[in-house]
């Protein structure tokens, strides 16, 4: 579990450069059934591989064990093998990006849980590394339309040491190597929780400022809305309709709509009735 998707698109007939890294064109082209790809297919079918193994003959056996102890490793080195050609290739596909997690998980859950059930483990140790690693998984989701949340330095210790103790339990170990086992355990759990605090603290952050992006982002697209219908209209309308209010509106002239001509027909009227009343 380093947390580096190891995902993959190659085998498109192009051989990669020693080194070096291949071109954008060639992953586009590149096939779904590549080294990564397939390492990370066959730790998956490891599981149910690796719990039969450690059931056998009641899963006490030392034998079936350390046979159950050689599929856990092969997949936790797998692991590390499909993330570092996933980074120095460029293979990456979504088959890729959604089952190496789930590879990792599975693999490392299916043995605290098969210890548990044995005995060999205590369940709290088991539920504290469980709970941790669905609660950051689905962290990631929360956090993923904002950005990704790298892993850091601390998870790959913390990956580490998780495989380590838990492959020390699978071997039926006595004396100072179970005491020390134990401790192992210890400090893969400590770190389960640390790291995992790290990453509530990352998340939160990060969706935080995604927010905020998201909300300046808004804003500048609705001032440049604005802009543009200021340039789009008339010259003096915008500002026009903008800044008028009814209670500064002139007020209407009562002659305002009245004809120029009806002014003349009334001065008329008034004079000729003026002049009727002279002659009396």
């Amino acid at each position: 579990m380093t947390g580096v998707p190891a995902s993959a698109a190659g085998g498109s007939g192009a051989k990669p450069v020693r080194g070096g890294k291949l071109g954008t064109a060639a992953v586009n082209q590149a096939s779904l059934w590549n080294i990564a790809n397939i390492l990370t297919m066959v730790r998956l079918l490891l599981v149910p591989g690796f719990v039969l193994l450690l059931f056998h003959n009641g899963g006490y056996d030392p034998a079936w064990r350390s046979f159950a102890w050689a599929a856990f490793a092969i997949a936790m080195i797998t692991d590390l093998f499909d993330g570092h050609l996933a980074r120095t290739y460029n293979l990456v596909t979504d088959f890729g990006k959604i089952a190496d997690p789930i590879a990792d998980k599975a693999i490392m859950g299916a043995a605290l849980v098969s210890l548990s059930i044995l005995g060999d483990l205590p369940w709290w140790i088991t539920g504290v590394i469980i709970a941790r690693e669905l609660g950051i998984t689905l962290m990631r989701f929360w956090v993923i339309r904002h950005a990704v949340i790298p892993a850091s330095r601390g998870g790959k210790l913390k990956t580490l040491a998780q495989g380590t103790a838990a492959g020390m339990y699978v071997l039926a170990l006595t004396g100072p190597l179970a005491t020390l086992r134990f401790w192992v355990m210890m400090v893969a759990v400590v770190l389960t929780v640390v790291t995992g605090l790290d990453y509530v603290r990352q998340a939160v952050v990060l969706r935080r400022q995604g927010l905020a992006a998201e909300r300046a982002a808004a804003a500048a697209r609705a001032a440049d809305a604005t802009e543009a219908l200021r340039a789009a209209a008339p010259a003096g309308a915008v500002a026009a309709v903008t800044d008028a209010r009814p209670d500064e509106a002139e007020p209407r002239s009562e002659t305002a709509d009245i004809p120029a001509g009806a002014f003349d027909v009334r001065s008329g009227a008034a004079e000729a009735r003026g002049g009727a009343e002279a002659e009396r």
